[in-house]
């Protein structure tokens, strides 16, 4: 069954927008895990341009259910990450003048960082993911590296419209069963909505899908509840 984990992130780009202590992406958190999400993911930036330290400390401290923390590979967020206690790292690609994560990372480019970082990370006792593109090179490197994980980056499948989003649900479902060909685990995540998340759901060996933006979209009009229970019936009746 997959499960839904439940990214706040937006949560704390409202309240930053005005720099208040409201709304509180911790508590949104708890009543997302109230709601049924079986997880909570959070991105702390380098730029703290929405999640900020305190927070990630707070949700370790509140949740309930599981803490993954995506982070870049540089030293600061490293040494934060091996010091938050969460229950899973994803390592992301990080760049100041995009709005949203724009692609995977590049496994093969970034093997001599990684080559140190994730070792690190599993010491620290949490599952290490890397964040790629659904490209068999890129699976091919990560296994090498030695991550546990990888979450395949929706985000062409959810810009793209009729045989184009046909055709990127095929590298998709390519790269999963590729992926767990290699002994990696596989999630998913990026640009998912209420719309496209249901082929998403059905693909085989793909454990988690991580979804914000929408469910917290959702939420502004609908509640907490409603958003993050609507979204897992249609993840667990696609």
């Amino acid at each position: 069954m997959v499960k839904l984990h439940v990214n706040v992130d937006h949560v704390a780009t409202v309240r930053q927008a005005r720099r208040e202590a409201f709304p509180d992406p911790v508590a949104w958190a708890l009543a997302a895990e109230k709601a049924g999400a079986e997880g909570i993911t959070c991105h702390l930036r380098q730029d703290r341009r929405h999640i900020q330290d305190d927070d990630v400390r707070r949700l370790r401290a509140e949740i309930t259910t599981f803490l993954n923390l995506e982070t870049s590979l540089e030293p600061e967020m490293l040494a934060f990450a091996l010091e938050s206690g969460a229950d899973a790292f994803c390592l992301v690609p990080e760049s100041r003048e995009e709005i949203t994560t724009e692609g995977g990372l590049d496994v093969r480019g970034e093997r001599d960082r990684l080559a140190d970082a994730v070792p690190a990370l599993a010491a620290s006792g949490g599952l290490v993911s890397l964040f790629v593109d659904p490209d068999r090179e890129q699976l091919d490197a990560a296994r090498e590296v030695g991550a546990q994980f990888v979450e395949l980056h929706t985000g062409a499948y959810a810009n793209a419209t009729g045989a184009e989003r046909e055709r990127q649900l095929d590298r998709l479902r390519d790269a999963a069963l590729h992926g767990r060909g290699l002994g990696l685990r596989v999630n998913a995540g990026h640009g998912l909505d209420y719309g496209n998340v249901g082929p998403v759901a059905t693909l085989q060996h793909v454990e988690e899908l991580n979804i914000g933006f929408a469910i917290v979209a959702h939420a502004l009009m609908y509640g907490v509840a409603a958003a993050v229970g609507e979204m897992r019936a249609l993840i667990l009746h696609p």
